[in-house]
């Protein structure tokens, strides 16, 4: 069948669903490219939720992956507004809600994930909100003043970028957090501390080993979180942060596998041959560290829907991506590269200063190891070395150990350190 009479439909207009369809048509598709999504806003891009716009640096319109214009001129149909409700594979149709029905030929489930949410007592007070969509940035951003109680329950990504958006604001803030630190399922003990000792060095308050009971209330508005222990913290605003959960509901009830995600091989493909899935939801085998993973991060929205709309067009393509992601808090800037299970890993090196003097970030790079080999690696402060710190990841990936004492010199050069990669002269 040529282009011209093919209809390839894309459920989900976040990031991944908006950068297939434009890799689409940078491939040369000609046919009918059709965007669904749920929400009214233009397809975005999520970072700006916790960082830039929420701080207040950056203008809302930022966020969009492409002005309004651009999916006029690209041919690109935007359905938004728009839920997807069911998923017929016999018929190659999908179904909205509002009783509308699409054919397909070609199909990609972009449907992102949901906020995990907290089933207590209080939960449903005005003032205990979420952070996974730009409306909800724009009522925190709103509520986000002067001298305001804000507790964040979370100490993840979201939570700590959150807690640091509040007290840029000026607000008291305290964390509830159930492990012992901050990211440490991500990022083990050694780094987590820093974390830790960077917000407290900016005024946070952190409750660790702790967990939400209730969250008192007053004419329907939140006014404390109460902690198991019968802690009581005084609260304006609640920022809620435990994670999320992909959105694999149309996946499952059509009848795909799924898996912790939608289940794809290294193309995206999914059980069905005329179905791919990308981004959040997707849980991909990755030939680099030879498992199937699922990468809830920006790098991910925006690399696998290209790769996703190009094996759509029938190509070869192996999704071998090194996950990344990249966090900004306060004056402390970092990227992570590489994929590493909590206690997957020997010893974390570090090569640089890690201690908070006088309260400014410190500056390094960890890199987390097993028998010599780097599986991982995060440059804090530290720039323009991502390449050299993947490549010596993909190297580990590979079999390939590196000289750890030189790896901890900042004197050595990364580039200097990769495996079967001579100096240059």
């Amino acid at each position: 069948m040529v282009d011209e009479q093919r209809t390839f439909v894309i459920v989900g207009a976040a990031l991944a669903g908006a950068k297939a369809a434009e890799a689409l048509r940078a491939e040369g598709f000609t046919g009918r490219v059709v965007l669904i999504g749920e929400e009214t806003e233009l397809p975005y891009e999520r970072p700006p939720l916790s960082k830039g716009y929420l701080l207040g640096k950056d203008a809302r319109e930022k966020a969009y992956v492409h002005d309004e214009q651009w999916y006029a001129r690209n041919d690109v149909e935007l359905m938004l507004g728009r839920r997807a409700t069911g998923l017929d594979r016999t018929a190659h149709t999908v179904s909205l809600a509002d009783g509308a029905e699409l054919r397909y030929d070609k199909l990609l489930l972009a449907t992102g994930s949901r906020a995990r949410t907290l089933d207590l007592p209080g939960a449903q007070a005005r003032g205990v909100r979420y952070l996974r969509t730009l409306g909800e940035s724009d009522a925190l951003l709103s509520a986000l003043r002067d001298g305001a109680q804000v507790v964040v329950v979370g100490a993840g990504w979201i939570g700590l970028e959150t807690a640091a958006a509040a007290r840029t604001h000026g607000c008291d803030v305290r964390v509830v957090e159930v492990d012992q630190l901050p990211l440490r399922r991500v990022l083990g003990d050694e780094v987590a501390a820093i974390y830790r000792d960077l917000h407290a060095a900016h005024g946070v308050e952190f409750h660790f080993d702790a967990a939400v009971r209730e969250f008192g209330a007053l004419n329907g508005a939140v006014t404390s979180v109460v902690l198991e222990d019968d802690t009581e913290l005084p609260a304006d605003l609640v920022i809620v942060g435990v994670g999320i959960r992909p959105a694999v509901e149309l996946a499952e009830d059509a009848g795909l596998e799924t898996e912790n995600g939608i289940v794809t091989d290294a193309s995206l493909a999914t059980s069905d041959p005329d179905i791919y899935a990308c981004g959040d939801v997707a849980y991909s085998f990755n030939p680099l560290v030879d498992r199937r993973i699922r990468v809830e991060h920006w790098a991910n929205a925006l690399n696998g829907g290209k790769a996703a709309a190009i094996a759509m067009l029938g190509r070869d393509v192996v999704y071998d991506r090194v996950p990344y992601f990249f966090s900004d808090q306060y004056d402390l800037g970092m990227e992570y590269s590489g994929y590493v299970e909590p206690g997957g890993y020997d010893q974390v090196v570090f090569r640089g200063e890690r201690s908070i003097v006088d309260g400014k970030a410190p500056e390094f790079v960890a890199f987390w190891v097993t028998d010599g080999r780097v599986l991982a690696g995060l440059n804090a402060n530290v720039w323009d070395v991502q390449d050299d710190i993947q490549r010596l990841i993909r190297a580990g990936y590979a079999g390939q150990a590196a000289d750890l004492a030189r790896l901890a010199d900042p004197q050595v050069s990364l580039g200097d350190l990769v495996p079967g990669e001579s100096p240059p002269g």
